[in-house]
């Protein structure tokens, strides 16, 4: 169950980084586009762990690699983007409310049948699932429905890039894996270049980030990337057929960017504002129950 525990600490790091996402994209950073941009570049620092373990395996699991992080790139720009558009903290649950739902049925048919579960893995997987989706629903909020626009494909495109990792981490060392997966993330944000807001906003207005504002763009993306490595370590670490719940367990990183949101709201409401009542607390504490008890019965 060691994997367990590599996630949860992921998706801790990982709300932080999705709160801090929220504060750039409100303002400091230009685009979504520009923002994915920067993140496929920098993903080109998996370099560095080149002197633990680098392979040049098969055309196949080059060919593999590379589009699982291609794709990822693509999956975070339609995340940035909806993030940009609608409140973090509903939209973002959304997403993972989806996700494991398409990681299970791609496990299901990559991997012919690996993802079947029994009935207590299936009665935790739903009440992980469940919490996500209560936390994210407003009732009568007309901008959820359409966000869902953005989240349904975002959400295949992350769950085809985590699966796609999981072949890349059943043929490949780790930290082999892990380079090859970063540098396709990297080659993919190369194709960015083309739009032409992205190359007006790198070449001919050259704005450049206040200091503040780089120093916060990097120390969120160093945390994300260390939130990313655990994530990626639990991936490789995860029995196959369990490969969907480290999705399902998402929830918990909903938890974190709740608790993080709201102390922050509460005590810098101009640097970031979040809708909060009692009826809006009660509905993401019944969510966060739910979680709970997937957890529970998940353990158990």
């Amino acid at each position: 169950m060691s994997w367990l525990l590599v996630t949860i600490s992921a998706y801790f790091l990982f709300g932080a980084v999705a709160l801090v996402d929220k504060y750039l994209l409100k303002g400091s950073i230009p685009s979504p586009k520009i923002y994915t941009f920067y993140i496929g570049v920098l993903s080109i620092s998996a370099l560095i762990f080149v002197p633990f373990g680098f392979l040049v395996p098969g055309p196949l699991e080059i060919a593999i690699s590379l589009l699982a992080g291609g794709i990822f790139i693509f999956a975070s720009f339609g995340f940035f983007n909806a993030l940009k558009l609608f409140e973090a903290s509903r939209v973002v649950p959304a997403i993972g409310g989806i996700l494991p739902l398409f990681t299970l049925g791609l496990t299901y048919f990559f991997f012919r049948g690996e993802g079947i579960l029994g009935f207590s893995e299936i009665l935790a997987f739903l009440l992980l699932i469940s919490g996500s989706v209560l936390i994210a629903f407003k009732k009568g909020q007309s901008s959820i429905l359409k966000s869902f626009q953005i989240v349904i494909p975002t959400a295949f495109l992350f769950s085809l890039a985590f699966v796609l990792s999981k072949f890349v981490y059943l043929s490949q060392p780790f930290w082999s894996g892990f380079i090859w997966i970063r540098i396709g993330s990297f080659l993919f944000a190369l194709f960015l270049l083309f739009s032409k807001e992205v190359r007006e906003e790198l070449f001919k207005k050259q704005v450049s980030f206040k200091p503040k504002t780089s120093a916060i763009f990097l120390s969120n993306k160093a945390v994300g990337g260390l939130a990313s490595l655990l994530q990626n370590w639990a991936i490789a670490l995860v029995p196959l057929g369990f490969l969907a719940f480290i999705n399902a367990l998402e929830g918990l990183k909903y938890v974190f960017l709740l608790i993080f949101t709201i102390l922050i709201s509460l005590k810098f409401p101009k640097i970031l504002k979040e809708e909060i009542s009692r009826k809006i607390l009660f509905q993401k504490i019944a969510a966060i129950l739910l979680i709970s008890a997937g957890l529970i019965v998940f353990a158990l």
